[in-house]
């Protein structure tokens, strides 16, 4: 199996969607100029993160799938012959919407879309006020690139999420993010920002896959994007990460055969005992 490169689009965004739209077309084309056969862009792309306040404008950002914005990357995709990871607000209908991700692979066919399961409700994170959770399961995308899971942010803490998506057969795991710190102390920012890879690089080892996660950068109303979008290998192992203030295109080269190397050597799916977990479906054991 030949090493696939994969490309990660770390952007600001604007008010102007089309703006937007035009400068992640602009990044997708560096990518695959510079080699990527799969290109993810960052959650929620083409807008700002309007999720720090509860607005029924807002609702104006999202479409169905597919749609225009689906549409044009469709065609990008095809015209590049890249697999294209595109986070969307998803119209499903009128009162349903969902925080999603479309995987284009690359002859511009729409080979699925993931719905966000996980939706959180903190200060300047209101998402349970626009998304509906998803219901499309996790599952895993075959595409022409390699077979590739896709989470979205909030899912990232969640060890649940990931084990269904290595299992079904998931080389890589991609999470579109935008996360960031609000107004605090240095010292919990630094903390905040380790833990959040720290939880992600414990899935790449539990589950023997890469984990690439792309964020957003620059500051928007109350949040700064911290940025340091990254792949770890299988081992675990940092092999990339962007910077915190700028946009940047990250590539970085994934040798799938390494997952196979690293199962081998740490076999957690050959000593799982599935026989034991059932009460994990509880939302709590009472002892």
């Amino acid at each position: 199996m030949s090493p696939v490169q994969i490309g990660l689009i770390q952007m600001k965004c604007e008010e102007d969607v089309a703006k937007n739209l035009h400068r992640a077309e602009l990044f997708i084309k560096e990518a695959s100029d510079k080699g990527a056969q799969i290109v993810c862009l960052q959650e929620l792309f083409y807008s700002r993160y309007f999720c720090q306040t509860e607005d029924h404008q807002s609702f104006e950002l999202s479409e169905p799938i597919p749609g225009p914005i689906v549409e044009k990357l469709q065609k990008l995709a095809e015209s590049l012959k890249i697999v294209l990871i595109a986070p969307v607000f998803e119209k499903r209908t009128e009162g349903i919407y969902h925080n999603s991700a479309i995987v284009i692979d690359a002859d511009g066919s729409l080979v699925g879309t993931y719905r966000k399961m996980h939706i959180p409700d903190d200060p300047c994170f209101y998402e349970k006020f626009y998304f509906t959770p998803g219901d499309l399961g996790f599952k895993t995308f075959s595409t022409q690139y390699g077979k590739i899971g896709v989470l979205i942010c909030w899912d990232q803490w969640f060890p649940e999420a990931a084990r269904l998506c290595a299992l079904s057969g998931a080389q890589i795991l991609f999470y579109p993010t935008a996360i960031g710190f609000q107004e605090i102390d240095a010292e919990f920012s630094k903390k905040q920002h380790s833990a959040w890879e720290t939880i992600q690089r414990s899935h790449a080892i539990a589950n023997g896959l890469f984990v690439a996660s792309v964020n957003r950068v620059g500051k928007e109303d109350a949040i700064s994007f911290w940025g340091q979008s990254f792949v770890s290998d299988p081992f675990g192992e940092v092999i990339s990460k962007a910077d915190s203030e700028s946009e940047q295109v990250l590539l970085v080269e994934c040798d799938f055969s390494k997952n196979e190397e690293t199962r081998q050597n740490w076999p957690f799916f050959r000593d799982r005992r599935v026989d034991s977990y059932s009460p994990i479906n509880k939302i709590y054991i009472d002892s």
